[in-house]
């Protein structure tokens, strides 16, 4: 089909979109066939919530698209989806995206993966970005692979899963992919308002609840804002031992809310201003503790002897996570007739205050200290207060040509500056009364504190382009060169320095600079109106950074690192029937990833010191499936599937503890679920609906962990595991209800263990996915 005509039945059909695929990128829609077959069977005539390829508009090469002309695998969560299955964060709406896996015991402390690409390292290897605006630290020294933003989905338009490195538009920290969240733009000439509550039962944990709310309203013809907010009370489902007994106290409040203003005054011109603030306020990590062997649960207190039932944590102090999200955006759209000139300006923060309990790797240690230096007779417990701040500000110009059906261009600019402060400082309290005491010791005030202080400053071009060769075929590429240099301060000081015959305070410092070229080639041939086969090369990256050098260094310390890149060849299909009754979106892909980050140890004058290094390599073979069958009006068949043999291909450093053919941490080979929806009319405008999930997640293995290897004498694996959710419920138009099951079967399926002798005895930290839960949501709205 002519690109032309189907970008101009794309603009008329934009504004009454509603993408609603648990995933994808293959999804089918026969809204008007629904709608014609419907009248003619008695058949509700809105029965589908899933749209087909060539109708489903996107953004993610920074211009408004049709999925099915993008020659590379994306996927789509949209609204309807979100929000039939109540899926609020990451952990809800992961298993609809193929080759996406996740690793959280804590909300707001989240790690995202695309097709296998981690190590476990503390540089984020997914991109995450809200509309056009990148969020969270593109340093390895800002803990942005544990901190991705994890942005609630009320009143979000859909979510794009962009997989492969996407180095050429999106720049640093894209390895693996993009993750963008796309916000609903304020509606000239419209009013709206809706909200929506909801209350859910955890099995063996607590009672949640939710509640959103949004307005938007014009102001004259040219001006509209939008306005949202949520609530969510995260029910808990661990509880803890060791100190006074706690029950369920992994709960969590998540709560923040959006603003958005657009200003129209033509159909060339165009400025939109958002605010986003969300702030997470969680207790303890859902994690218990677990058998280094079964990972099954304690059930026996390891103090008391005493049984135990459900899932428990042991800490002698308690745990506290508080994150926020602050992000503040202006976008300038202006046409210029031969080109559309862009300019997208930004700053955002990110701030955890994190207090850990570390009684049981530095409880014996302060106690030692403190009974011998500071005479003291009661056993010391130990804290890790843990507060980071995070600033961003970034600036993209970018200048794209119009729809054409020869050629088509953009070329751009960027420019990034940010700032993380980390602190951490070991403070000590009495074990058995959970007392803080004044930790002055050898005249030092502190114990032991550490900051580091970093800044990130890059500056980037780029350049797209896509020449269509034929009606049918067309060939593409992009180049992208990044600056950027780095510098770090790290100050230590505290009664342990002396101890460790080390000044304090002992000042560090290191900085960096480095250059990197990223690029992309891809072709594209329509075998039909309806199929297309496309290939694609692209190359992305992670940025390198500063060391420390510590005193005496040896002449192999590393006093930077290099940017560790990846090369990924793809082929894929998608196509369609005639009668949009079957859908198909799949993949093939090869990854080689190279000069991987890792931490290393390095001699120095006080002995063996850690720092960041680039090491050898890993290689992904893979593929992706998605597929929709709608044999009959109203029901609907999905599938959405993976494979990926994700593995190094050299040895870590020791300190790391991953050798040459382990598979990378935490990607299962197999993964898929199974999607059934049925929608049928009730009379009137109501429409009811019932629907399914079957998520199928093979054996994989745990982080790299040198420590459990030489115990065990093998990596430690978690065990495949099956998760069956369900909904139903009844829209009727302005109100509707809805019901939903999660993890119906209540399988005790992992999505992390923490590194083996961290915990008491040899137990280890298991996070499981969260239990059955039962829930119920009414929402209204005009």
């Amino acid at each position: 089909m002519n690109r032309a005509m189907r970008r101009a039945g794309m603009h008329a059909g934009a504004a009454v979109m509603a993408l609603a695929m648990p995933a994808v990128a293959a999804a089918a829609d026969a809204a008007e066939t629904a709608a014609q077959d419907g009248a003619a069977q008695n058949e509700p005539v809105r029965v589908e919530r899933v749209q087909n390829p060539a109708d489903i508009v996107v953004t993610a090469q920074k211009r408004t698209e049709l999925l099915a002309e993008i020659p590379q695998s994306i996927s789509v969560v949209g609204e309807d989806t979100l929000e039939r299955q109540q899926a609020r964060s990451f952990s809800d709406y992961a298993e609809l995206v193929p080759s996406l896996s996740i690793t959280q015991s804590n909300p707001g402390e989240t790690r995202v993966i695309l097709r296998g690409i981690n190590t476990g390292s503390v540089g984020s290897t997914v991109a995450i970005y809200v509309d056009d605006t990148p969020f969270g630290s593109s340093s390895s020294l800002g803990n942005a692979a544990v901190l991705a933003g994890d942005f609630d989905t009320f009143d979000l338009q859909r979510v794009e899963v962009l997989r492969g490195p996407q180095g050429t538009l999106y720049g640093s920290n894209s390895l693996g992919g993009v993750i963008r969240f796309v916000t609903n733009r304020p509606a000239l000439g419209e009013y709206e308002m809706r909200a929506q509550a909801g209350v859910e039962f955890v099995d063996g944990g607590g009672t949640g609840w939710s509640g959103n709310a949004l307005v938007n309203v014009p102001v004259g013809d040219t001006i509209a804002i939008r306005a949202s907010g949520f609530y969510r009370r995260q029910a808990g489902f661990v509880d803890i031992i060791g100190r006074d007994f706690e029950k369920e106290a992994d709960e969590a409040d998540i709560y923040g809310g959006r603003i958005s203003a657009l200003f129209q005054p033509s159909d060339a011109l165009s400025l939109r201003l958002t605010a986003i603030a969300q702030n997470i306020r969680a207790g303890s990590p859902s994690s218990y503790e677990a058998d280094p062997v079964t990972k099954q649960p304690i059930t026996t207190d390891p103090f008391t002897g005493e049984a135990l039932s459900g899932l428990s944590r042991v800490e002698f102090f308690p745990d506290d996570n508080d994150v926020d999200y602050r992000l503040y955006n202006g976008t300038l759209d202006f046409d210029l007739g031969f080109a559309t000139l862009t300019s997208v300006t930004s700053y955002g923060t990110l701030e955890q205050d994190q207090t850990t309990d570390n009684t049981i790797g530095f409880g014996p240690t302060v106690t030692f200290v403190y009974q011998a230096l500071g005479g003291r007779t009661d056993t010391i417990g130990a804290i890790l207060a843990a507060p980071l701040e995070q600033e961003k500000f970034t600036q993209e110009v970018r200048l794209s040509s119009q729809d054409s059906e020869v050629f088509e261009w953009q070329v751009g600019g960027y420019y990034t500056d940010e700032k993380v402060e980390l602190h951490q400082e070991l403070i000590p309290f009495v074990q058995d009364t959970g007392e803080l005491f004044d930790p002055t010791l050898l005249g030092f005030a502190d114990l032991l504190t550490l900051d580091l202080n970093s800044d990130y400053e890059e500056i980037a071009g780029f350049a797209n382009a896509e020449l269509h060769i034929t009606p049918r075929w067309e060939v593409g590429g992009g180049i992208r060169y990044s600056h950027n240099e780095q510098n770090v301060v790290q100050i230590e000081q505290g009664a342990f320095q002396p101890l460790q015959g080390l000044p304090s305070p002992n000042i560090t410092d290191g900085e960096s600079s480095e250059n990197v070229f990223t690029w992309s080639a891809s072709t594209r041939y329509e075998l039909g109106d309806l199929s297309s086969v496309y290939a694609r090369v692209a190359k992305g990256y992670r940025p390198g950074g500063p060391n420390v050098i510590p005193p005496g260094a040896g002449p192999d310390f590393p006093v930077q690192y290099d940017a560790d890149t990846l090369i990924s060849y793809e082929i894929g299909l998608r196509g369609e029937t005639a009668d949009r009754s079957f859908a198909f979106d799949g993949a093939v892909y090869y990854l080689d990833w190279n000069d991987i980050l890792i931490f290393g140890a390095f001699d120095s004058a006080i002995g063996p010191v850690g720092a960041n290094d680039n090491g050898g390599g890993a290689r992904v073979y893979g593929a992706e499936v998605s597929a929709t069958l709608r044999p009959t009006a109203g029901l609907q068949l999905a599938i959405n599937g993976a494979y990926n043999d994700a593995k190094l291909t050299d040895d870590t450093p020791p300190v790391t503890g991953g050798l040459d053919g382990d598979e990378l941490p935490y990607t299962p080979k197999l993964s898929t679920t199974l999607s059934l929806d049925y929608e049928w009319a009730l009379g009137g405008d109501a429409l009811a609906f019932v629907g399914g999930d079957v998520q199928l997640i093979s054996d994989q293995s745990a982080a790299f962990d040198p420590a459990y290897r030489a115990t065990f004498g093998r990596r430690l694996d978690l065990d495949g595991y099956e998760k069956v959710d369900l909904r139903a419920g009844v829209d009727f138009g302005a109100f509707s209800v809805t019901a939903y099951a999660r993890n119906l079967t209540n399988s005790l399926g992992l999505s992390n263990v923490g590194e083996f002798g961290t915990r008491p005895g040899t137990l280890v930290s298991a996070s499981p996915i969260r239990p059955r839960t039962i829930g119920l949501s009414l929402a209204a709205g005009f």
